[in-house]
């Protein structure tokens, strides 16, 4: 029983990782021959459609993430400094924390439960209603068509979707310190931009564009091989973003160890 076990979470493996390969192998080939495929995904992704749109889409739900978690730097690093004396560094933790940890993390998250969870219901209900069977016949190849227009509207919609998700930390850190703690903004700004290095956001960027990748290859593999009707699809969801945040996370960890290292590469710029 045992063995059976291995041996079928091993073959599970193998097809995922060929999927994988394959889906990022024909990414050329996507953009090639289905530009107006990757450009629909590209404008569901960030702004939304129909009632999705009203609210904001990708851009409005991780622009508000990010606000609460740079919010929450000014709140506990303004109050824990000031406890010893050194309140004017707050500027330096809205600039170390937001773009090496809490921003990529953050998004991240969000990636995998908005335009992840809405990739895996879509193929997943195209598997079900014999859609992608239906594209096979037609002579079209349902990964490329699928999940590698996918994976390329992924990382180019988290560029600017990522922008503003750096921004409005930014913004939030900045506001909750000098207006609702009183510092003044021009200590705030002074430490803010002594310790903000431009490889440090150009890093942040890749650990973004990585991870958008990354969840996009999940949860379009898992939408792809849906099985069980409807309760399949919402159980395949599910198992994804479970999957693509853990992916995630290891893709930050991975990166900022490799960039950072042990000695953390600490950077005054100026």
């Amino acid at each position: 029983m045992t063995g059976e076990r291995v041996v079928g979470a091993t073959r599970k493996l193998g097809e995922q990782t060929a999927f994988y390969g394959q889906a990022l192998a024909f990414v050329p080939d996507a953009i090639r021959r289905y530009p107006t495929m990757v450009l629909r995904q590209i404008a569901g992704m960030g702004i939304g459609t129909g009632a999705l749109a009203v609210i904001g889409g990708t851009v409005v739900i991780i622009g508000f993430l990010t606000l609460s978690t740079g919010a929450l730097i000014a709140v506990q690093g303004y109050n824990t400094l000031s406890n010893v004396g050194i309140e004017a560094l707050t500027g330096f933790l809205g600039a170390f924390l937001n773009v090496r940890f809490i921003a990529p993390a953050t998004a991240g998250v969000a990636l995998a439960a908005t335009i992840g969870a809405g990739a895996t219901a879509q193929i997943g209900a195209m598997r079900i209603n014999e859609e992608i069977d239906a594209l096979e016949v037609m002579g079209i190849r349902p990964i490329t068509y699928l999940a590698s227009t996918r994976i390329v509207a992924g990382v180019v919609a988290v560029i600017p979707i990522y922008t503003v998700a750096v921004l409005m930390s930014f913004l939030a850190t900045r506001f909750g310190t000098t207006v609702v703690y009183g510092q003044s903004a021009g200590v705030y700004d002074h430490y803010f931009s002594s310790f903000l290095h431009p490889t440090d956001l150009l890093w942040s960027f890749i650990e973004a564009l990585a991870m958008a990748a990354a969840v996009m290859a999940v949860h379009t593999y898992y939408g792809y091989t849906v099985t069980g009707g409807p309760a399949g699809v919402g159980d395949a969801v599910g198992r994804a973003v479970r999957m693509s945040i853990t992916a995630g996370v290891f893709i930050l960890l991975t990166i900022t160890l490799s960039v950072y290292g042990q000695s953390g590469n600490f950077h005054l710029s100026g």
